[in-house]
Formats: C-alpha cells, sequence, structure tokens
C-alpha cells in the first residue's frame, strides 16, 4: 500500500538570506499611527483613513485597539483622533536614550566619501561652536582642524549656524568675545543668517583662510532645538558652494536624516 509523506517546511539554507517575519496586521495599522506622527494634529477618522490608504470601516478597529493600549485617544467633543499617553511616553523615552553625537559621528565617514572632502561635526563648547570630530574625504585639505578646535562665530559656516539657530544671548556672548559686539544687529551680518535660516545652509568663502571654502547645515531634536551642525570644508577652486550645489544636497538629506531619528517630524527642515 503506497504511503504519502506529509509536506514539510524547506530545509534551512545557512547560504540563503531570510527576511525576518512579520505580522502584516500590526504594520497595517501601524500606518495609522505613522500617519499622525506625521501631521502633528488630531484627525477626523475619514480623514486619518483617507491619509493611511484604508477605508474607515477598516481603520477603526485598530484605532479602539490603540485606543485601549494609549496609543491613540479621541477627543470627546470632536471626536477626532490623536497620538495618546503611551505614543507619549514611548517618544520621550527614545529621545532619552538617543545619543545624537554619537549617530551623527556614525554617518560622517560616508558623508565624507559622497560629498569628496573633509567633514566634521560640531556642538556648542563652553567656548562657542566646537568641533568634536573630523572625518577626511578623499580630496586632502591642507587645514589645522582637529576635534577640540573652536569655530568662530563671525567667520565660519560652522559658526554662522549655530548663530542663525541658537539663542540670540548665547551667539551675542561669542561674538562679543571674538571682537565684534553688535555684530547680529548690523545689516549684513543679520541678512547672512537670515539667508542661512531660510536656506538650512551656511557658505563661507575665502572668510577665514584664503583659497577654503565651507558648507554647514544644522540638526535639531525632536523639540526643535538646534543639536549640532554638519559642515564640509574644501578648496575654493573645487569645492561648489551654494545652497543648490551638490554637497549642499548630502549635507543637507544627512541632516534630516538624523533630525528625524532624534525625533524631529518627517517634513521638518532641514
Amino acid at each position: 500500500m503506497p504511503t504519502t509523506t506529509p509536506d514539510l517546511p524547506p530545509a534551512d539554507d545557512e547560504d540563503t538570506p531570510r527576511s525576518p517575519r512579520g505580522i502584516q496586521s500590526v504594520e497595517v495599522g501601524g500606518q495609522l499611527l505613522k500617519v499622525l506622527a506625521r501631521t502633528g494634529r488630531r484627525m477626523a477618522l475619514k480623514d486619518l483613513a483617507r491619509a493611511a490608504d484604508m477605508t474607515a470601516a477598516k481603520a477603526h478597529p485598530y484605532l479602539v485597539s490603540f485606543g485601549k493600549l494609549g496609543l491613540i485617544e479621541q477627543d470627546a467633543v470632536s471626536g477626532h483622533y490623536g497620538l495618546g499617553p503611551l505614543a507619549m511616553q514611548l517618544g520621550l523615552i527614545s529621545l532619552q536614550q538617543v545619543d545624537p553625537v554619537r549617530l551623527a559621528i556614525a554617518e560622517l565617514p560616508a558623508l565624507a566619501q559622497r560629498i569628496g572632502y573633509t567633514v566634521s561635526a560640531s556642538v556648542w563648547g563652553d567656548s562657542g561652536p566646537t568641533i568634536i570630530r573630523v572625518e577626511e574625504g578623499p580630496t586632502a585639505v591642507y587645514v589645522a582642524m582637529r576635534h577640540g578646535t573652536t569655530a568662530s562665530v563671525r567667520h565660519t559656516a560652522t559658526g554662522k549656524v549655530f548663530a542663525a539657530f541658537g539663542p540670540r544671548e548665547r551667539a551675542a556672548a561669542a561674538l562679543a568675545a571674538e571682537g565684534f559686539a553688535g555684530a547680529l544687529d548690523e545689516p549684513a551680518f543679520a541678512a547672512e543668517l537670515e539667508a542661512v535660516r531660510q536656506h538650512q545652509i551656511s557658505e563661507v568663502t575665502d572668510q577665514l583662510l584664503p583659497g577654503i571654502s565651507a558648507l554647514a547645515t544644522p540638526v535639531f531634536d525632536g523639540f526643535g532645538q538646534l543639536v549640532l551642525c554638519l559642515a564640509v570644508i574644501g578648496p575654493s577652486a573645487t569645492l561648489q558652494t551654494g545652497p543648490g550645489s551638490a554637497a549642499a544636497g548630502h549635507l543637507r538629506d544627512t541632516a534630516r536624516s538624523l533630525s528625524q531619528r532624534l525625533g524631529a517630524a518627517q517634513g521638518t527642515k532641514p
């Protein structure tokens, strides 16, 4: 009498990469949470469902379950849905666990290769903008830039980012220490800082050192506060500056990614 062999799952092949299995319903419902996080406001059921690419009837059971967990809450008056207390607690805990300096340093090697020049990350230190990491690129730059160097607020791209997005009083004190008291009220410098805010890019050409140009861009945290600055430095003859340059684009893309990992909403500049 013939025997049958039951179907068995295929044997594991150690040489074949395997994708981790997930739960599709969780991924589908998670789109509703993503929409609320992205918009940053409460939404009516029909609008929320449409933005998550599902019907209201499909979205509602997910919202009920998320509400029981505290991930979502419904306004008693308007009936609109927003993120709940558990979502807020998770967000705050995540922000406490993330180290912006560590994240930025990890990105510098790849950024230097993409741009082709030396890049750096800076934070505000006791004496002003302070370089915490330098990563050399394929194109050599003969400038004495090292960890711990304090950047000029008036004459460097990094310094101007901190002047544009940091506390005014702090920038004013640093400028005064450099011998530029009242610089923030000078029309030319004020206009330059406004352009930095508008384009999210600071640029200098032959200002501090002849033949050297630089670009810099801000990185923000989930509270919209400036936490550090990314910059690129290179020969003025070859490093293209300006908000529309390729180097500026790479800087902004990396800064935007870091900002979002630090809690900034998608779409937040840079």
